[in-house]
């Protein structure tokens, strides 16, 4: 569904001969990085809060938050072009048609989605070229980890994507299906929750005790976040995990891991290291 809907925006902007887009507001992590790695960043005149990257977006005007940016300071930035990922599509994009902006959605829950939505737009911003090239880049770099990692024993991993802070209450995992778990696949590991439509599921404590992962891999928000500080702490509440009991409780804190874009080479690179350190070295490409 979501790519009719894409494919039929492309053909109405092409049939209607309208000009490419000279100011766009990305209001979602991975279409800024995206819009960055084709060479369109010079066409973003604005972002939301949750940019983090390329580094100039710290000097470029937000509209505010992922599902709740702020209506007027959008419509003064006078864009051409909103784009936003499908997961957020339903909290926004009833109220930007209602504004006369013109919006384009991506979806990103897989490696392939990613693929699609970087041509997307590549197309849609005149880049097709440079998509091209990213397109082939970024699937150049999943495959030499993936040739790395591929004759290596693969430990089954809970990626932890959220939590309430301090505690190991509201567990939120990435599942089988979705594109972390596919990055882990290629790091040399095996995330060992079902898959879900999503990618992601919460988790109880029972759910956890079932699975006992080798490697728990709990995702923190930042150096400064609400997950702050050492992230053996909370799961030294079940001391009976294989994963805690053999210290492989491995806090992630870097920016790029939780979006889907190019930076998922990044993240695969980042995974490998952490299952496999004895055979990714500091400093391997």
């Amino acid at each position: 569904m979501k790519r009719a809907i894409l494919a039929g925006f492309l053909f109405a902007l092409a049939s209607a001969g309208a000009d490419l887009p000279k100011r766009i507001v990305s209001l979602s992590p991975n279409v800024t990085e995206m819009l960055y790695g084709i060479g369109a960043f010079g066409q973003v005149v604005g972002i939301s809060d949750y940019c983090t990257y390329p580094p100039a977006v710290a000097k470029m005007p937000s509209v505010g938050g992922w599902h709740n940016p702020d209506l007027e300071r959008l419509t003064a930035m006078h864009p051409d072009l909103v784009i936003v990922d499908d997961g957020q599509a339903p909290f926004v994009e009833s109220n930007f048609k209602d504004l006369g902006l013109r919006v384009m959605t991506v979806t990103g829950h897989t490696v392939q989605d990613v693929y699609g939505a970087i041509a997307a737009l590549g197309q849609a911003t005149g880049h097709n070229a440079e998509a091209s090239k990213l397109i082939a880049a970024t699937r150049e770099g999943l495959l030499r980890v993936s040739l790395k990692t591929a004759n290596l024993t693969k430990p089954r991993v809970v990626l932890i994507v959220d939590r309430t802070p301090g505690t190991l209450r509201d567990l939120y995992t990435a599942t089988d299906g979705g594109f972390l778990a596919e990055m882990v696949e290629i790091a040399g590991g095996h995330v060992a929750v079902p898959p879900t439509k999503r990618g992601y599921e919460k988790l109880s404590k029972e759910d956890l005790l079932a699975i006992n992962p080798d490697w728990i891999l709990d995702f923190i928000h930042g150096s400064k976040g609400r997950f702050a500080g050492d992230a053996m702490e909370a799961w030294r509440e079940m001391p009976e995990l294989k994963a805690v009991h053999s210290g492989h409780v491995h806090g992630v804190n870097e920016d790029y891991v939780p979006h889907a874009s190019q930076r998922m080479v990044q993240t695969a690179e980042l995974f490998a290291r952490i299952l496999h350190p004895e055979s990714w070295k500091s400093g391997d490409r």
